[in-house]
């Protein structure tokens, strides 16, 4: 039977799939993946005839992604929303799919040792990583971590998969792979290199060595939104296509991606397909993280309170849009060290994509794993803001509103799913703490999240202080507008 993907009212992979070598493998197949990297090795192949081709894995959880993209021969939509008009591409890079609990670990470890693998790269979200955020440090009592150090051939997280992959092709006489990360985080690669090599180190320091000496891990700078796919979004997929298809994905039209340029065994030629190749990325990364992500932020919190379910019902309200647009150029801005960017051209166009009412992206979505995303996106800026002697007064409401928002009640009395890895830390001190002052210290004493400088600087309490207590007092939309009003 023909594959009905491949008749759908879109663009369509007309190349030749049989020429596609599975170069990459890509742990985390994910909805921001499939909307982002593999679009870009998809428009390769489509438009220069490019034979780099994915194995996607997951490893944990994502068991019906994988099935759903098998029983469609590794085919799968991608759609791009905006106001006015919906398009959509098939896209047709993967060549295989794993996942390490249904197919088995054998077959992922096999997969990454073929020779012609020449990159692993990963979306497994910030706390895929196994470190702490604070110190960026691997942390070794990590129950994924801990186990997989007590068997190294068997892993199940995902720094423990590369290292034994990599532990093989050292063994096999196979030349290393370049570790990219693509995920939203500062530094990435950094991250993921210190993480691979302190693990490796626990398991065998000649391996660890050999890493160190042979495998690169370049950091890339990823955006586009691309909210959770909810039965609605798949229904409008069809709508547009005529074709069914559980794997589907719809992000906005937007997208960039900055990648370091190095790799210890070849790469595609991203470039062609509108990324950008620099020697550091670090500056367009804190650019993203604390402009974009520091606002997504603010508005997930405080729009969450407010009752405002997406994004783009944040901006219809006026103090809540002029919040975000101050908080993004008077002080996030200023932090950054990127050069020939306009900032505040960027920081109108981060408005103008929050504003599309097509992407519905959940507030909620946003809120998930906030210990894990505070330390980049708002403290590393008041960091700054204390070493320059400047007031921060937006990104203390940023932080105040994560702390009424993992309270677990929201304004109407109505209990909150607060998603977070850390999650047990922050309710020990929700419920050891009550309402008000005492709340804010119990929160504020969770290293992991705050450091050890943070929360004993003065200035910095009093700030997150009265914006938690204004917040407690008038609720979320009339303190925005109070705080927007004083910009």
């Amino acid at each position: 039977m023909k594959n009905p993907l491949l008749h759908a009212q879109a663009t369509l992979p007309h190349y030749n799939r049989d020429k596609l070598k599975s170069r990459i493998v890509h742990l985390g197949f994910g909805a921001f993946h499939r909307a982002h990297q593999a679009v870009y090795a998809d428009m390769l192949a489509a438009e220069h005839d490019s034979d780099w081709g994915y194995c996607e894995v997951n490893l944990i959880g994502g068991e019906q992604q994988i099935a759903d993209l098998k029983a469609q021969d590794n085919l799968y939509t991608v759609a791009e929303m905006s106001a006015d008009a919906w398009t959509a591409r098939v896209v047709g890079v993967v060549k295989k799919a794993l996942h390490a609990q249904v197919d088995g670990l054998e077959a992922v470890l096999a997969a990454m040792c073929e020779p012609q693998v020449a990159i692993v790269s990963l979306t497994i979200t910030e706390k895929g990583y196994c470190h702490s955020p604070a110190t960026g440090e691997l942390m070794l009592d990590h129950p994924l971590i801990a186990a997989d150090l007590q068997q190294p051939h068997t892993p199940v997280s995902a720094v423990g998969v590369v290292v034994e992959a990599l532990a093989r092709r050292k063994a096999a006489g196979l030349p290393a792979f370049t570790v990219m990360s693509c995920d939203n985080m500062p530094e990435n690669g950094h991250v993921m290199r210190n993480v691979t090599c302190a693990y490796a180190r626990a398991v065998d320091s000649e391996l660890a060595d050999w890493i160190d000496a042979n495998v690169t891990f370049p950091s890339t700078m990823v955006d586009r939104i691309v909210p959770a796919v909810t039965a609605d979004t798949l229904t409008k997929i069809e709508q547009i296509t005529g074709v069914r298809d559980p794997a589907g994905v719809a992000c906005e039209p937007f997208r960039q991606w900055v990648i370091e340029d190095n790799f210890v065994a070849g790469r595609p030629q991203w470039e062609k397909a509108g990324a950008e190749l620099v020697a550091d990325v670090v500056p367009f990364e804190e650019m993203k993280l604390r402009m974009l992500n520091g606002s997504h932020s603010f508005l997930a919190y405080l729009g969450y309170l407010a009752g405002y379910q997406h994004i783009n019902d944040c901006m219809e309200d006026s103090h809540y849009r002029a919040a975000a647009h101050a908080l993004m150029l008077n002080e996030q801005a200023p932090t950054l060290k990127v050069k020939g960017v306009d900032l505040a051209r960027y920081a109108d166009l981060l408005i103008a994509r929050y504003s599309n009412p097509a992407l519905r992206h959940r507030t909620w979505q946003i809120a998930m794993d906030g210990s894990q995303k505070l330390p980049q996106r708002m403290l590393d800026s008041v960091r700054w803001h204390r070493a320059h002697q400047r007031s921060f007064p937006l990104l203390a409401l940023g932080i105040a509103g994560w702390m009424r928002y993992v309270g677990g009640v929201d304004e109407q009395g109505t209990a909150i799913d607060v998603c977070d890895p850390l999650l047990s830390a922050i309710q020990e001190a929700v419920k050891s703490s009550a309402e008000g002052e005492s709340r804010v210290n119990a929160l504020l004493g969770i290293e992991a999240i705050f450091g050890n400088e943070l929360p004993l600087d003065g200035v910095f309490i009093d700030a997150v202080m009265s914006a938690y207590l204004t917040l407690l007092e008038k609720g979320a939309k009339a303190t925005v507008a109070q705080y927007a009003a004083a910009i």
